[in-house]
């Protein structure tokens, strides 16, 4: 096939996987009152909560939790044992906690903070005219325990992505949103699917230790709350982005911009030709936006929300088998289930569209 000549004179090298994911989060400080923790804990302490998503999961190293109720207790904790995250559960009306946070981050400037709120409108308000400079992540406990390794998971992603996307050109998925309840709910959602496709990848590895080298080279999750921090990440990453879900109103410029997602799809459509990009809205009237720019639209209010998700992700991000189409009528020539299955059929490839598929980084 003159179409696939190229192949012939290209080098082929296993991945480096040992090298990936070098960061982690071991140890967490949970700063919380008795009665912010019994909260948490209701359906079983925070550790086995933990430990029993890594296990379903085949995921290694669950951190361990310490837990403090007071900022004395923490600074003597912080001073003796090396901790990699910090996590506030704030009683909004007893305690300060920002300011907690700000002296702690001032001794501890390299530790990440996150503050886990219970989801109120008198929280989100009070929220809202808080110094949060000292803190990395606001999230909004909802009672699932999944939220825990998404937080976890989100913060790994932050410490590994710049030397993963350089050494081995790990991909990133870009989630855009500013509502701290949505992305409380979301992110739980996507780090399951991306880490059980992973897992579905990490079986054709030969042995244990593959698959758990594998696991490594997972998609990292990058979340955005404004515009320009959306453009940022885009910029440092744009050679790797695998794809982008993305809200429409959300801050641009220190002002709620009710179409600042389309104008950053724009932007990604005109520097990353053409990266998969799913648009999310309450308002179905952005359909619209979705349609200019060749984009997949979710209603965020529909009660199949995160099936929905699932599905647009394995049509639009390359999940799943491999599925061969014909470029003119978007018709399935063929499947691919896994790299065995690929061997077997790579010559059956039509010119046109393997040309299309690698045209798209398919």
């Amino acid at each position: 096939m003159s179409g696939i000549q190229i192949f012939r004179n290209v080098a082929f090298k296993d991945t480096s996987f040992a090298n990936l994911m070098q960061k982690r989060i071991y140890n967490v400080l949970q700063i919380a009152t008795k009665y912010d923790a019994f909260m948490l804990e209701d359906d079983g302490r925070v550790d086995e909560q933990i430990f029993n998503e890594y296990t379903s999961l085949s995921l290694r190293y669950p951190p361990r939790f310490t837990q403090v109720t007071t900022e004395e207790e923490a600074l003597n904790e912080l001073s003796n044992l090396g901790f990699d995250l910090i996590i506030f559960m704030p009683n909004m009306v007893d305690r300060d906690i920002f300011g907690t946070a700000k002296k702690i981050k001032q001794c501890y400037p390299e530790i990440p903070i996150v503050v886990l709120t219970p989801f109120s409108k008198e929280v989100s308000k009070s929220i809202a005219n808080e110094d949060l400079s000292a803190i990395d992540y606001v999230f909004s406990w909802l009672g699932n325990s999944e939220l825990l390794l998404a937080i976890i998971k989100l913060i790994e992603d932050k410490m590994n992505a710049p030397d993963d996307t350089k050494s081995v050109g790990v991909q990133i998925i870009l989630l855009v949103e500013d509502s701290i309840r949505f992305y409380s709910s979301t992110l739980p959602h996507l780090y399951r699917f991306v880490l059980e496709q992973s897992l579905e990848f990490a079986k054709e590895a030969l042995n244990e230790h593959q698959k758990t080298l594998r696991m490594r080279g997972r998609p990292k999750i990058k979340l955005a709350r404004t515009y320009e921090e959306a453009i940022r990440i885009f910029n440092d990453y744009k050679d790797n982005i695998l794809g982008v879900i993305s809200d429409i109103r959300f801050m641009r410029e220190n002002e709620k911009d009710p179409a600042a997602g389309y104008k950053f799809c724009s932007y990604v459509r005109k520097e990353g030709g053409p990266i998969p990009i799913i648009l999310e809205s309450s308002d179905p009237e952005n359909l619209k936006y979705a349609k200019e720019l060749g984009a997949s639209f979710i209603y965020k209010q529909s009660k199949t929300y995160a099936r929905e998700l699932k599905k647009k992700i394995m049509q639009r991000f390359g999940f799943g088998d491999f599925v061969i189409l014909n470029p003119e009528t978007k018709e399935e020539i063929m499947r691919i289930k896994d790299l065995k299955d690929l061997q077997y059929k790579m010559m059956k490839i039509p010119d046109d569209s393997l040309r299309y598929h690698l045209s798209r980084n398919h």
